[in-house]
């Protein structure tokens, strides 16, 4: 057997773009080759796939599935909207989701299986079909012991699709049908609104602080005294509390009421007390850097080459 050596791996790894393990198996397995490990790695379909893995995945489908009183949300993400409307696309992301309900993070889900095939094996395999770099970036799961996760996808493309999730923990004796209604109304709230905590308790310390701090600046500069200050922070933190803790967010169904007394409402008419005991909100390629793209200067780089 060939004497395979760390910079045969590197220069596979360059040429290919696959990770050093499966560079490292293809010239093992190629005695090693270059070339035919290049050609066992494209019969693989690994290298087309590594070679799409650079281009920006920022478009594609967020998943929602819920099973009672559990939920998932999935995020895979591919170059193009085109692709988020293939009906083979679209089938590989629900079955990502079915499993999420019972996997604990992404690494779970991406060795879980679908069809005999480990999920990120079936999505190296999807890659070297469409011919579009795609990612599984992140999921997130909610349980609750009584009462129900409810679902709700925006700008859905089709039934549990879309490019907004969200799952809403509700905890109660309260029939399935009112969880969801309830369940619903707080999850479109959510899509909308946007909170970043749950409640009060919820907020992170170094957030509070910070916004405190600055409040506290706001107002001495103003030329207030210092215990008027103090009072005027306070009021202020009880605006900052409903700008960002879903409890306390004007309901986007009925502004008189926040989110916390709409719910109480509900638990009230039910005869049951409800309780939100999570949620979690994945809008689709949130935070990715997308390249800007100058489609007067490609079409004048082929104009002249």
């Amino acid at each position: 057997m060939a004497n395979i050596t760390a910079s045969m791996v590197k220069e596979l790894r360059e040429s290919t773009g696959v990770g050093m393990m499966d560079a490292k198996k293809a010239l093992v397995k190629n005695d090693g080759d270059m070339e035919k490990a290049v050609d066992w790695l494209r019969t693989q379909g690994m290298a087309k796939a590594a070679k799409k893995s650079g281009r920006t995945a920022a478009e594609g489908l967020v998943a929602v599935v819920t099973d009672g009183t559990n939920g998932a949300i999935v995020e895979i993400n591919a170059e193009t909207d085109f692709v988020a409307r293939n009906e083979e696309f679209q089938s590989f992301v629900r079955k990502v989701a079915a499993n999420a309900l019972n996997v604990n993070n992404l690494d779970e889900l991406k060795s879980s299986e679908i069809d005999g095939k480990t999920v990120e094996q079936t999505l190296t395999d999807l890659i070297a079909t469409i011919g579009e770099n795609m990612t599984i970036r992140r999921m997130e799961r909610l349980s609750v012991l009584q009462g129900s996760v409810v679902g709700y996808v925006h700008s859905a493309l089709d039934e549990g699709l879309g490019k907004i999730g969200v799952l809403v923990a509700l905890e109660s004796g309260a029939s399935t049908e009112i969880l969801q209604a309830i369940g619903k109304q707080v999850a479109m709230h959510v899509a909308a609104a946007n909170p970043q905590f749950l409640d009060k308790d919820s907020v992170a310390p170094d957030v509070l602080e910070r916004e405190r701090n600055v409040l506290k600046e706001q107002a001495i500069a103003s030329g207030k005294p210092a215990e008027i200050a103090e009072k005027m922070v306070e009021g202020r933190i009880r605006k900052f509390y409903s700008e960002i803790c879903l409890t306390e967010q004007p309901f986007i169904m009925d502004t008189d009421k926040t989110v916390a007394q709409a719910v109480k409402s509900s638990g009230d008419d039910a005869g049951s007390e409800i309780k939100i005991t999570g949620f979690t909100r994945i809008h689709l390629g949130e935070g990715i850097e997308k390249e800007e793209e100058d489609f007067a200067a490609e079409v004048a780089a082929v104009a002249n080459g």
